[in-house]
């Protein structure tokens, strides 16, 4: 039992700072923008792609910082170019935009890369055990990815909370013209959060990769868990994207390490529920079944209970 629950811990924080990972550019973007990008999922999916590429030509270490870079200049590409325009139309100009632009990321990585996954394994060079946990070992990436979700932290709550910048940032949104009164380029502020968050994702991306399936419907796959996040967490948030990251993910990994249903525990109660029951089917369903869909239960419950979600100021 205690070798269960460590393991499952440590595995739900791992995946748990993963989903921190997806979702801290989206999480910043909306909180400084009130943009809430549908095409964040997609960045993530240029990221792995991205560092599986130069991965091959220029080794592991140079495309941890240039793919995340160059997602940076594609979200800087995207707000200059796309997003200012549609701006001055409104909030569901902005989702219709950006809902629109993942299926385009998804076509021009469908033509350059083709439609079946690529072979994005983990790179030899972190590819070895850190530790042994009751006999079974802790691969390097892991720690790697961990680390990195934890500096991605500590750099944008610095970068926001404790930066003169970070102020400016935060002014430009709510006093635009105040802003760009005492001389600061507000337009530009807003270009390069965006590049930053699209930056983020793409880093997530470069780790995810390894541990998802690199190919062309990959942001369809994430994108789901990453709105859920975000909203369970609050949105704007960055400490709740954490939090709710963390408690999805140790949560999900529990449901998916308990092998139960509702009938054993019936059973050990002692209680008798019988076939012709009509919800013995429903009874018969094992957890680690219906893992997948514990996030979105945990979203309704907060959609019920706090919509604003665990430290949002606004309503979801």
């Amino acid at each position: 039992m205690l070798e269960l629950a460590t393991v499952s811990i440590l595995n739900g924080v791992v995946y748990g700072l993963l989903l921190f990972m997806l979702t801290s550019g989206l999480t910043l973007i909306f909180s400084m923008m009130g943009v809430l990008n549908f095409a964040h999922a997609s960045l993530f999916m240029l990221g792995a792609y991205f560092s599986w590429q130069l991965g091959r030509w220029i080794g592991f270490w140079p495309a941890l910082v240039i793919a995340p870079l160059l997602c940076g200049l594609v979200g800087a590409a995207i707000e200059r170019y796309g997003l200012r325009h549609v701006h001055k139309r409104g909030h569901v100009a902005e989702i219709l935009f950006t809902f629109g632009l993942a299926y385009v990321i998804e076509e021009l990585v469908t033509m350059i890369w083709g439609r079946n996954a690529v072979a994005n394994s983990v790179p030899k060079v972190i590819d070895f055990s850190l530790f042994q946990v009751f006999g079974s070992s802790f691969p390097a990436y892991k720690g790697l990815m961990m680390a990195i979700s934890v500096a991605m932290f500590v750099f944008l709550y610095v970068a926001l909370k404790r930066t003169r910048i970070g102020l400016v940032i935060q002014a430009a949104l709510t006093h635009p013209h105040m802003v760009s009164a005492l001389g600061h380029d507000v337009p530009g502020v807003f270009v390069l959060v965006f590049a930053v968050g699209s930056a983020l994702a793409g880093l997530a991306g470069v780790i995810g990769g390894f541990m998802l399936l690199t190919q062309p419907t990959l942001a369809h796959a994430v994108g789901p868990i990453v709105f859920v996040v975000v909203v369970v967490g609050g949105l704007g948030s960055l400490a709740g994207a954490l939090i709710a990251s963390m408690l999805i993910g140790i949560l999900q990994t529990f449901a998916v390490a308990i092998d139960y249903s509702l009938l054993d525990l019936f059973r050990t109660l002692g209680i008798v529920v019988a076939r012709s029951s009509p919800l013995h089917d429903f009874y018969a369903v094992k957890l680690s079944t219906a893992a997948p869909i514990v996030p979105y239960l945990l979203l309704v419950l907060m959609l019920v209970v706090r919509p604003r979600g665990l430290m949002g100021r606004r309503d979801a």
